[in-house]
């Protein structure tokens, strides 16, 4: 990994001053907007989109769907959530089918070629963020990240 590594500023004044929480609030999310970026560019050979990626995501995560259910989670338009599944449903990633409860709806659910596909696009970023971490980082920095990890994961489970 290229770019610079995000590290606390407390350590510009010499101190051993930890640093404010906004300040790591702002490099933290700088960093994970980098590695996000950089995970999407590691798949893609996938041809997803991210909200085709999210919404195959969700679907084989909590299962079958409405497009109106999908929109609210995703936060988007109906028309939008229309169009993405449109696409999806096109390439043979998704399928639609009466919902039971309601005939006038439809459910959307992931076909085994959409989830063929997402594995897919899940083991490139793994791939890829595994071969960084091996790469530029010794023992000590690993355990340090897995530490962060473990943090990280607190706050966003809260």
């Amino acid at each position: 990994m290229s770019s610079s590594p995000a590290t606390p500023r407390s350590s510009d004044t010499g101190t051993d001053e930890a640093p404010g929480a906004e300040r790591v609030a702002d490099d933290l999310a700088a960093v994970v907007s980098r590695l996000l970026r950089r995970l999407r560019g590691s798949s893609a050979d996938s041809l997803l989109t991210p909200s085709q990626r999210s919404v195959l995501a969700r679907l084989q995560d909590d299962g079958p769907a409405t497009t109106a259910s999908l929109a609210r989670a995703e936060l988007v338009r109906p028309q939008s959530m229309r169009l993405t599944l449109g696409a999806l449903e096109s390439r043979g990633f998704v399928t639609r089918a009466p919902d039971l409860a309601d005939g006038r709806k439809s459910v959307v659910s992931v076909t085994e070629a959409g989830s063929s596909t997402l594995a897919g696009v899940r083991a490139a970023k793994r791939s890829w963020l595994a071969e960084a971490i091996a790469g530029e980082l010794d023992a000590a920095e690993r355990r340090t990240l897995a530490e962060a990890v473990e943090l990280i994961g607190r706050l966003v489970d809260e």
